[in-house]
This record gives structure tokens, C-alpha cells and sequence, in this order.
């Protein structure tokens, strides 16, 4: 929707499918501006993805190398590369956060739906 009005859209490649991500975006921003809500722009996009593309779409063979490499690395207790903390490659290191965060929300969003189902 835009406006308030729902909008027929033809999708003819990937810009037009992240063109509509930066609209879900976008709109769940202004909703918890206006609403002082905090809706989370993550859940957002997930729960409405099936709306107007497959999931497939979004999926990039580096990212998924890295979090297999991130959890081999954790369960293991290895490091991905050779050296210390600072010797890391900036890339890596600010990638094992975001993965680590999107697992600690995916954890907690498991721990309540079963405290909710409780």
C-alpha cells in the first residue's frame, strides 16, 4: 500500500523486488515514529516477503558461507583466520555480529512463542 491504497505492481527483476523491501522498511520506520512502537523492521520483512516474492531472491551464497563458517567456528572454539582480534579482517568481524545478533533474536523469538503457547 501506498497512501492507504493498494498498488498493482509487475516485478521484472531483482531492483523491483528491493525497491518494495525499501518501502516495507520505510513504512515500518514511519509506523513506529508515529505510533512510538518498535516494530522490528526484520519481522516486518519476513512476515510480508511472501506478499511479493519468493524467499529465494534474497538468498547470496557468500552470506550463507559465512554463517556455516561462523557456527563451525563456535561450536568448535576456532578461530576463522589466523591471528588475534585485530588481525581480522574488518569485513568478518563485522559480519559475525550481525549473524550473531540475527541468531539471539531468532532464540528469542523461539524462547516467547513457547512461553506464549504455555
Amino acid at each position: 500500500m501506498v497512501d492507504g491504497v493498494r498498488q498493482k505492481r509487475t516485478f521484472n527483476n531483482k531492483d523491483d523486488v528491493w525497491e518494495v523491501v525499501d518501502m516495507v522498511v520505510q513504512e515500518t520506520k514511519d509506523t513506529n515514529n508515529k505510533t512510538g512502537k518498535s516494530f522490528d523492521i526484520a519481522h516486518s520483512l519476513v512476515a510480508q516477503i511472501p506478499f511479493f516474492a519468493c524467499n529465494n531472491i534474497f538468498f547470496d551464497r557468500q552470506i550463507n558461507q559465512d554463517i556455516e563458517k561462523y557456527l563451525y567456528c563456535e561450536k568448535f572454539n576456532v578461530p576463522p583466520f589466523k591471528g588475534s582480534f585485530e588481525e581480522q579482517p574488518a569485513m568478518w568481524v563485522k559480519r559475525t555480529f550481525a549473524i550473531k545478533t540475527a541468531i539471539a533474536k531468532k532464540e528469542k523469538k523461539d524462547i516467547d512463542g513457547r512461553k506464549n503457547n504455555n
